[in-house]
């Protein structure tokens, strides 16, 4: 790991918004998919957002569409998980993932950051 890089989790209250960010080095970022999981405890790894290598066509996850905006700037090598409207239910560790195409699976996407903590309160 290392090679991405989370920031921008933190505490927040219900109806609130947090801004995620993934930056990643040494790597052809704009040859691949970018997406964001979510593991809460007690919870298996599960799919938030995908994002096509040029951007553009997007996946999301039921729970988060509507309220969660991925998107990405080659330019700078990084990736954003723009969450809105956040509820207690969206608590979690939020890791971003690189790989060859929008997969929902975890074990289909090739490298992985450390992860950010999102907890957000009612």
């Amino acid at each position: 790991q290392g090679q991405l890089v989370e920031s921008g989790g933190g505490l927040a209250q219900a109806g609130d918004s947090l801004r995620l960010s993934c930056a990643a080095s040494g790597r052809a970022f704009s040859s691949y998919a970018m997406g964001w999981f979510r593991q809460a405890p007690g919870k298996e790894r599960e799919f938030v957002a995908a994002i096509r290598r040029s951007g553009g066509i997007t996946l999301y996850a039921d729970s988060v569409k509507a309220r969660f905006t991925i998107s990405r700037d080659n330019a700078k090598n990084t990736v954003y998980l723009q969450m809105n409207s956040l509820k207690p239910e969206d608590t979690a560790v939020y890791y971003c993932a690189a790989g060859a195409g929008l997969y929902m699976n975890y074990e289909q996407w090739d490298a992985w950051g450390q992860g950010t903590q999102v907890t957000v309160s009612s």
